[in-house]
């Protein structure tokens, strides 16, 4: 079985990253997944954290494991490489990368289906 903790490589141009997915439980907030992303010779990743919450869902155990949807049919799988490509790409172009701690990834997600709401 593959170690689903391992950082992964994305190449994206001149850039290098190492990224990796896990789902997080909390006493005080709701289950989250989480992308952590971190630039290469950076120390502090970028950590797009995706909480459960009103029209917005995590697998929770429910179905694939990394995966985010508001319920409306548009979902993220956070453990395919071009979705970690499309959210470093605007997360560079919004100013969070290299990395900048934890930041709402629930933005990045509606970016990606052109709503900026």
């Amino acid at each position: 079985m593959p170690n689903d903790h391992r950082l992964r490589r994305l190449v994206t141009g001149p850039a290098t990253y190492r990224w990796k997915v896990h789902h997080r439980h909390s006493r005080t907030d709701p289950c989250a997944e989480v992308l952590s992303v971190y630039a290469e010779g950076c120390r502090v990743p970028l950590r797009l954290v995706f909480r459960a919450g009103e029209g917005r869902y995590v697998a929770d155990g429910w179905w694939y494991s990394g995966c985010v949807t508001t319920g409306d049919g548009r979902l993220l799988n956070l453990r395919e490489p071009g979705t970690v490509r499309r959210l470093t790409d605007t997360a560079r172009a919004r100013g969070l990368l290299p990395g900048t701690g934890e930041t709402d990834g629930w933005p990045l997600f509606d970016a990606q289906f052109g709503d900026e709401g």
